[in-house]
């Protein structure tokens, strides 16, 4: 599998900060895109930290770039904490699931050069 854990950890962690910034510290803003996004990618994320079959590394991607997206996308740009912190858990979660995600293809076209050389 070649698959570390703390890939599927980063993206737990991430999810339950955002499903509970806005009972924590960001004083109810962007409540319901928050909660419902943030439990979605830290469900993905426990499922694969489980090795359950669950989402694909694509899935909690997709997940996370919804996260990044939603202070543009449901109007709370203007409420600091809560849009930082779907920044911030979104992009960090996007940027691991990204590489998480290519690593099965690197390794593949990999030894596809070394077998054709």
């Amino acid at each position: 599998m070649g698959r570390f854990a703390w890939q599927d950890a980063v993206a737990f962690v991430a999810g339950l900060a955002a499903a509970l910034a806005p009972e924590l510290w960001a004083d109810d803003a962007g409540r319901q895109p928050l909660m419902v996004l943030g439990a979605l990618l830290a469900l993905a994320g426990l499922y694969a930290l489980l090795g359950a079959a669950g989402p694909s590394a694509w899935t909690t991607t997709a997940f996370a770039v919804l996260v990044f997206v939603s202070p543009w996308a449901f109007g709370f740009t203007g409420e600091g904490a809560a849009a930082w912190t779907a920044w911030l858990a979104g992009g960090a979660a996007t940027a691991v699931g990204l590489w998480t995600a290519a690593q099965p293809a690197v390794a593949r076209s990999s030894a596809g050069e070394r077998a054709a050389a």
